[in-house]
């Protein structure tokens, strides 16, 4: 049986180490994991008792054979160079980070590397995880890989230059939907009798149901909008108040994520430099 390890584990570590525990991808006595704060790894532990907690990072590359790195970007940094001495050519090293290119990662590594972006849909078994591969990864292992995180997304193989606003779509936009949602919410607490827990109620078995529209494929975005929004009708006056007041809300949107992507990948390239 092969040991899992994740370093770093914070949100989307935690999104990694139950996912797959909860999909069964591997068992929790296969599972090693370890984070700078230890405190935030054993809670984990409390939800999953056989996981192994250990405190350095030798413990993941001695004993596991696929090695999650979880760590923000910055930390990438000053873990790289331990990985680098400690991972064997055999062992595969899975990065989460978008703006550290897998090939920027094969060139601080000689073991085989990829980059799995996760989602927090994940937790739910459901969603997609966006996989980029080395050219150290055989094809028989990439296949392999595609297996297993089959059983809690729907993996998506995507080109470097795509990354970033794939990761907005299937990462980030979980969250942007979310605050989108929480304001609507706010506004009908506050324009109108429904409270605030009757109009979250509402919603959320709105999104609920959406969901379950397009998953069953009723319907394409396009067609569910012709099917909802009647000429003339209420739907039709509320769309024309979204074109007219926020119909370059994504394009602001794309612009700030891309800009905070490109300043990291220069940060990065820079502390790099000076290591």
């Amino acid at each position: 049986m092969l040991n899992w390890g994740v370093i770093g584990t914070g949100n989307m570590g935690q999104v990694i180490v139950t996912a797959l525990l909860e999909a069964e991808v591997t068992n929790p006595s296969a599972l090693y994991v370890t984070n700078r704060t230890l405190a935030k790894a054993e809670l984990l532990q409390k939800k999953y008792p056989k996981i192994h907690v250990v405190e350095e990072i030798h413990d993941i590359t001695t004993h596991c054979d696929v090695v999650f790195l979880c760590v923000k970007p910055k930390d990438i940094i000053t873990v790289l160079p331990i990985l680098g001495e400690q991972l064997r050519k055999d062992q595969l090293l899975i990065s989460i980070t978008s703006a550290f290119s897998v090939e920027e990662l094969e060139q601080n590594v000689s073991c085989q590397v990829m980059r799995l972006i996760p989602s927090i849909t994940n937790f739910s078994l459901a969603g997609v995880s966006l996989l980029t591969f080395g050219e150290r990864v055989p094809e028989s292992k990439k296949l392999w890989i595609e297996e297993w995180a089959k059983s809690f997304s729907k993996p998506v193989r995507i080109e470097e230059g795509k990354v970033r606003i794939a990761s907005d779509l299937v990462s980030c936009g979980p969250a942007f939907f979310a605050f989108l949602a929480e304001q609507y919410i706010k506004d009908a607490d506050a324009l109108t009798d429904l409270s605030y827990q009757e109009a979250t109620t509402l919603l959320q078995e709105m999104f609920i149901g959406f969901g379950k529209l397009l998953e069953d494929g009723h319907f394409t975005l396009e067609e569910l909008i012709e099917k909802v929004c009647v000429k003339g009708g209420i739907t039709g006056e509320g769309i024309a108040a979204i074109e007219a007041n926020g119909s370059q809300l994504f394009q602001h949107l794309i612009k700030a994520t891309h800009d905070k992507f490109n300043h990291e990948k220069k940060t990065l390239n820079r502390l790099l430099s000076y290591r």
